[in-house]
């Protein structure tokens, strides 16, 4: 039997693994999306095809690459040493198209003994439309589709193959540039991974992952057994599919018993004509990330820590995309994320907080750079503020809960690569649900373009406010405002404006929902609030009753 010393070696080493091809990633890519926001996803498998380490990425990816190579490896069959297969296929990816999945073997003298698998976005494989593809109404208007296919066989390129992705993309340089980063990722993680394996010998390692996986199926159980059991329902809504302006339902039930935390979207709209349907794959990842912020936040994530959980969709549903449903707007996850916690928090409102601003307020511009005459798609998550809970406000401006580990893209970035100057950036006073606890300050920025292009609001709540508890009241929804102060002023949410040099821009993110009674709020934080420009005079007085 194995050691705990050892075990706990042997699993820091995998996670160590993990992260160095994280850094490998991040300082080889091309993208500003990748090295910048860190929109990506790393794992590592066993030879079973379970989890046994992850880097920090995208929170959303979080178990999104177990149904990806599942569906790969089943597709592709036996690979060999050096083999890389590149898998985008929605319904297998558990994502849009643009979320491109990398996996490899890793063998030592012969022996197959894991698989690693990086996910990262690519900005461009010959859509209908440049940048993000927002009104799409089935599977081929959203670029071109790789079941599983090898890029890399016995460890060397696949020439056929880089040359079709070459001439579909609008931004070839940077697409195989990615391409190749996460190649130099994957290979990073071969060296380190047969490493371990050659070191401590396969037997050794397999009997350390057994132990760890088991130990966090335990730990999972334990903490399910530890929340209150029940079922809770909760219903929100989607502006709209990018194709008609009517709002979309989301309904989900949560239930904790018997051992098991089921997620289920029964009474969810069915497949919609635009691009917001999600693949099953993609709704699982966000259960899990919900799962494991409410169960076993602190601990490395491996595949026994989702063990308890369950999750139902039926197939041509909002949330179980088949094919050809259009799936590239996946901005359902995050608000799914916020309707999971919107249903628990019924049944455990002293352990979550209310609703944060709802939403992840994308933007993109899309052009032709004026210095090297070369086409640029470059794009920003927005944050919004958090929810305030039961005995602290919220935080905000910070990103959504579902991206908790990605960043925004600076500002210097998007004004040197875009045709963007930003005129104001600054938190909105009064932007936070006003609460016992307040919620978190939304964000105002302010863009004027430089060039002539496109600019590209992605965003699914505008039109409903983020929730409250306990008494606490709502902010006001996510607003942005385009060619603001003119005849053509007008709001927007998720679509494609040509915009002209001169031509300015308005977004204001929502702050995170209040928690308990106003009047309850102690006058000493309000004024604070006040001198730190978080909540104004006006708002002290006529919402809290303190002069400030």
């Amino acid at each position: 039997m194995t050691d705990g010393a050892t075990v706990e070696v042997i699993r820091n080493h995998l996670v160590s693994a993990a992260e160095e091809m994280r850094a490998a990633l991040v300082r080889t890519a091309f993208n500003p999306v990748i090295y910048e926001v860190h929109d990506f996803g790393i794992s590592i498998y066993d030879r079973s095809l379970r989890l046994v380490a992850e880097s920090t990425g995208l929170s959303r990816f979080l178990g999104a690459n177990d149904y990806s190579i599942r569906k790969g490896v089943d597709y592709v069959g036996a690979l060999a040493p050096g083999d890389v297969v590149l898998l985008n296929y929605p319904y297998w990816n558990a994502a849009h198209s643009y979320d491109a999945t990398m996996f490899a073997p890793v063998y030592v003298a012969e022996e197959l003994v894991a698989y690693l698998c990086i996910r990262a976005h690519w900005m461009d494989l010959g859509a209908k439309d440049p940048g993000y593809v927002l009104d799409s109404t089935d599977m081929h208007q959203e670029g071109l589709i790789f079941p599983g296919t090898k890029v890399y066989s016995a460890g060397e390129p696949v020439h056929d193959v880089h040359e079709l992705i070459r001439f579909n993309s609008r931004m070839p340089d940077l697409v195989l540039g990615d391409l190749h980063a996460q190649i130099a990722a994957l290979r990073t993680g071969e060296r380190r991974v047969a490493e371990i394996f050659s070191g401590y010998g396969a037997p050794i390692v397999d009997e350390a992952i057994d132990y760890f996986v088991a130990a966090a199926a335990s730990s999972a159980a334990e903490a399910v057994a530890r929340l209150p059991q029940g079922t809770w329902n909760a219903e929100d809504w989607l502006d709209d599919d990018g194709v008609s302006d009517e709002p979309i339902l989301m309904r989900a039930t949560v239930t904790i018993a018997d051992g098991t935390f089921t997620v289920d979207f029964a009474g969810s709209s069915p497949a919609v004509p635009g691009p917001v349907n999600l693949p099953l794959g993609a709704t699982i990842a966000t259960c899990r990330v919900a799962f494991k912020a409410i169960t076993t936040p602190g601990e490395q994530t491996n595949a026994g820590h989702f063990a308890p959980l369950r999750v139902l969709a039926e197939p041509g549903t909002l949330f179980h995309a088949v094919y050809p449903a259009a799936t590239f707007t996946q901005w359902t996850g995050t608000v799914a994320l916020e309707l999971i916690y919107k249903a628990l928090a019924q049944g455990m409102p002293e352990r979550l907080p209310a609703s944060s601003g709802g939403d992840v307020p994308g933007f993109m511009m899309v052009g032709t750079h004026p210095d090297t005459g070369r086409m640029f798609a470059v794009s920003n998550n927005d944050p919004v503020g958090w929810g305030g809970t039961s005995d602290h406000d919220g935080i905000g401006p910070a990103n959504h809960l579902c991206q908790t580990q990605a960043r925004n893209t600076p500002v210097e970035v998007l004004e040197a690569k875009t045709g963007m100057f930003f005129e104001r950036v600054q938190i909105r006073t009064d932007s936070g649900g006003a609460g016992r606890f307040r919620g978190g300050c939304g964000l105002r920025r302010d863009i004027r373009f430089v060039t002539d292009g496109e600019f590209l609001s992605v965003i699914k709540k505008t039109k409903s406010a983020p929730w409250a508890l306990d008494g606490g009241r709502q902010p006001e929804p996510n607003r942005v405002v385009v060619f603001p102060g003119t005849d053509r002023e007008r709001r927007v949410s998720t679509k494609r404006t040509p915009v002209r040099a001169g031509d300015r821009v308005t977004l204001l993110t929502a702050g995170g929902g209040g928690h308990g009674d106003p009047a309850g709020r102690d006058p000493a934080a309000v004024r604070h609030d006040v001198q730190e420009g978080y909540v104004s005079t006006e708002a002290a007085r006529d919402v809290y009753g303190v002069i400030a």
